[in-house]
């Protein structure tokens, strides 16, 4: 390449200065760390309102809902900040309350048919037990045979965990590109503008 016709680039390309890819890649990252922030302050108000939700008991599966959308759907929601953090990171203690009342009222009701079905199977099997005496041992036989145990409430009932994905299709997202590409444009103009003129200068 003669020193002329590179002379005519370098002309061309003194037009398109590499400090307008750097000012863009720093206002695109300032705008892009906004934007992360912003996501993660939005995400934690949808958070609080699921903690509001189960604590009132009203329409927590709603509350859930969102939440799931908004941090499946957008950047540095993670529900994991911190090494303190506890997993799953939505555990609803108020749901798991009322499941667990309901099942020992369950298990109360259960137990008090039981008993009597106790009573009635023993009475049949032992009609002439004088004064409970062989009854009673039946009873508890029967009633011990008959597992009346809480049952184990399932962790999807009340623990949950939504995971942000790495990049999404949002100001933050978008930003984030533009500060990438303008970034590494920057890289090259420069040196692209630095070799030429080093190349003019000794040839």
């Amino acid at each position: 390449m003669n020193k002329r016709h590179l002379h005519h680039i370098t002309t061309k390309t003194k037009r398109i200065k590499p400090i307008y890819f750097l000012l863009l890649a720093v206002t695109s990252g300032v705008i892009c760390l906004f934007a992360l922030r912003a996501n993660n302050e939005h995400m934690v108000k949808l958070k609080d309102a699921v903690y509001s939700a189960d604590q009132k008991n009203t329409d927590v599966i709603k509350a859930l809902q969102n939440l799931q959308a908004y941090v499946t759907s957008h950047m540095n929601t993670s529900l994991t900040n911190g090494s303190g953090t506890v997993y799953p990171p939505i555990q609803l203690k108020y749901t798991y309350d009322r499941l667990l009342q309901a099942e020992s009222s369950n298990a109360a009701a259960t137990n008090t048919v039981l008993y009597t079905q106790a009573q009635d199977y023993c009475q049949t099997s032992i009609p002439n037990g004088f004064s409970g005496r062989y009854r009673v041992p039946c009873i508890e036989q029967y009633v011990q045979s008959h597992d009346t145990s809480l049952a184990p409430i399932p962790d999807s009932l009340y623990k949950f965990d939504f995971v942000s994905p790495s990049w999404s299709p949002d100001l933050a997202g978008w930003s984030m590109v533009v500060t990438i590409l303008s970034g590494a444009l920057f890289i090259v103009s420069f040196g692209i503008s630095r070799a030429i003129k080093v190349y003019l200068k000794y040839n």
